[in-house]
């Protein structure tokens, strides 16, 4: 149950729609923790501030995951600057390639970043991902790949990042993890999910001999059979309704 009370309430300063974006960021943040996809203080999840401006909300760098609330997600715009005020910074590492698809990419309104041990794995293999499971076969056309450049610091490659992209949502950066680009936080949401257990399966499988893979015509039908994707199914937002519900009975203050 969620309280109610003034602790909860929209602050004057942010509008109704920068608020529930704000609301909604931070319950995907405390999510991210309870799944154990947090790394420490690094990794990013970032979300566009609705209306004309190219701004975008970021965690500030220095807290958990499980620090993150509405109120102390930091908005800055395209070239790094903090709009309002913040007691933090942000993670230079990940304003790189989160302000490169948020000024280019115009259905890119959600970008996440992890470092999960499995995601992490199979970047790091010379074949990457084996459509060899259920989870893969569901991202099937839908992932490109980017080279190793180093840590992610240097404004340029944020502009490589985005060729190496196209059109996908799915960016596996070699030797360091995904990036999923979303239209929305449940659809980016959706896709990490799959991408993470696509990469747990695969380890798993190949630890035990040899995978068989998955014929290209059976691939292209679970793409297109994928309630992930199905506006009929949600397209990901119950699932995202699912996690927040128990993100709101364990701590709730992530709405503060």
């Amino acid at each position: 149950m969620i309280p109610q009370g003034k602790y909860y309430d929209q602050p004057q300063r942010f509008s109704k729609e920068e608020w529930d974006a704000r609301v909604k960021l931070a319950g995907v943040y405390r999510i991210f923790a309870h799944l154990g996809w947090d790394e420490l203080i690094y990794n990013h999840i970032s979300l566009r501030v609705p209306g004309p401006d190219k701004h975008f909300l970021i965690n500030p760098f220095g807290l958990h995951y499980t620090d993150v609330c509405a109120s102390n997600l930091v908005k800055v715009d395209i070239k790094g600057n903090v709009i309002g005020h913040s007691d933090w910074p942000i993670n230079p590492a990940g304003f790189t390639f989160h302000s490169a698809i948020h000024d280019k990419v115009a259905d890119g309104h959600c970008v996440m970043h992890v470092h999960t041990t499995a995601t992490q794995a199979v970047c790091c293999l010379k074949d990457g991902l084996s459509y060899s499971n259920f989870y893969a076969a569901q991202l099937y056309g839908k992932i490109a790949w980017h080279e190793f450049e180093g840590i992610t610091v240097h404004l340029d490659e944020g502009e490589r990042i985005l060729t190496s992209a196209g059109n996908k949502p799915l960016l596996m950066l070699r030797n360091h993890g995904p990036v999923v680009i979303g239209a929305t936080l449940a659809q980016a949401f959706s896709l990490m999910w799959l991408v993470n257990r696509a990469c747990e399966i695969q380890l798993a499988s190949q630890s035990m001999g040899v995978v068989m893979d998955i014929p290209e015509p059976v691939l292209n039908k679970c793409v297109a059979d994928s309630l992930n994707f199905d506006p009929k199914y949600g397209a990901g937002e119950d699932a995202l309704a699912a996690m927040t519900r128990i993100i709101d009975r364990i701590d709730p203050s992530y709405r503060n």
